[in-house]
């Protein structure tokens, strides 16, 4: 291929990328933040306002600790301070790594989540929200 057959700029596949390269790259900075500013040491990230407000878990506790840990190799520690964000990480990156091959194919989005997708999501959201919450589920508190 010689540079006056390649896609210009702005064309083409490039174009095409341009979103999921843009959320990657959102998420690599996110990410080397919360891997190189430890969430264990206070005063770095506010406080959970659920938790501060009732003494309760909310879903999200324990996951900027997951991710520093993950940043430093540490899967059974990040497992132990919140599961269903590394499930979450898988999801999110089988989900990605669909929409760059969609969008590297030039084909267009097809079809939206079915409904019971999102509610299931949400149903296994609030289960684990109590669950962890119980004396039963303690193994699954940050």
């Amino acid at each position: 291929m010689t540079a006056s057959t390649l896609p210009a700029a702005g064309t083409g596949r490039a174009r095409a990328l341009r979103a999921p390269v843009a959320a990657a790259g959102a998420a690599l900075a996110a990410t080397t933040y919360v891997g190189l500013v430890d969430p264990n040491q206070s005063g770095h990230y506010p406080t959970c306002p659920f938790l501060f407000i009732t003494g309760y878990y909310c879903p999200g506790c324990g996951s900027l600790r997951a991710v520093h840990a993950l940043t430093h190799g540490d899967v059974g520690a990040a497992v132990g301070l919140n599961v269903l964000t590394i499930v979450g990480i898988v999801l999110a990156a089988t989900i990605w790594g669909r929409w760059v091959l969609r969008s590297w194919r030039g084909q267009p989005r097809t079809r939206v989540a079915p409904a019971w997708t999102l509610y299931l999501a949400l149903g296994v959201i609030v289960v684990f929200w109590i669950v962890r919450n119980l004396t039963v589920g303690e193994a699954l508190a940050p």
